[in-house]
């Protein structure tokens, strides 16, 4: 098994679709969020949130329709307001370049420990899928939660897994249009998961660590 387990690294290339807009102040340091849209080879798109400090933005500005790689880590939390999902995720950019022409690109590497049992279940067309979510520690002791989807065989070998289980993957981070009922009607949301291409066990910690 593997050991460096602690991974959470992450590229995306694709256009920006608006400009970037305040967040909030952590400590002293202003954060700006703006929406990233990356296609994929079927044509379609994702439509992921980029947070991104004000230090950042200085060595690289952002404006509509540029087109710009920002390198990072996927980061979660949770939403309180009553408004949107409950489950917010993010790339918290380190780096922010120019793409040109470089084609749309989304990947991303993360190994943590599996957090609540896994979720496998068919379509109506019999195809196989199977839930995870994954806790990814951070350097200073927090985790962050992140939605992750397997498909076909990695399905089945996903329905395997156990809580406490270390798993690295490699995937993409992609956007999901769905429908939820309110009490005032149907509203359409967005969901954000990783969707998983690659998986392997690595040694994992205890759950009560990440508490």
């Amino acid at each position: 098994m593997l050991t460096d387990w602690n991974e959470n690294r992450a590229r995306l290339t694709g256009q920006a679709m608006e400009e970037p807009e305040y967040s909030h102040t952590n400590h002293g340091e202003d954060f700006f969020r703006f929406p990233l849209r990356s296609r994929r080879l079927s044509g379609a798109a994702d439509q992921l949130n980029l947070l991104v400090s004000r230090t950042v933005l200085e060595s690289q500005s952002v404006h509509p329709g540029d087109r710009l790689t920002a390198e990072g880590e996927v980061r979660s939390y949770n939403n309180r307001s009553g408004v949107g999902s409950r489950l917010v995720i993010t790339l918290f950019t380190k780096q922010l370049t120019q793409a040109g022409q470089e084609p749309d690109d989304n990947r991303l590497t993360l190994a943590g420990v599996l957090c609540k049992p896994p979720n496998y279940r068919t379509t109506p067309l019999g195809r196989e899928i199977c839930d995870l979510m994954l806790a990814v520690n951070r350097k200073y002791g927090r985790a962050d939660y992140l939605p992750c989807i397997a498909w076909g065989v990695l399905a089945q070998r996903a329905a395997e897994l156990s809580v406490g289980d270390g798993l690295r993957l490699e995937g993409r981070l992609q956007s999901r249009v769905y429908t939820k009922v309110t009490e005032t009607g149907q509203v359409k949301r967005v969901a954000f998961e990783v969707s998983i291409m690659t998986m392997e066990p690595v040694e994992a910690w205890a759950v009560s660590e990440l508490k």
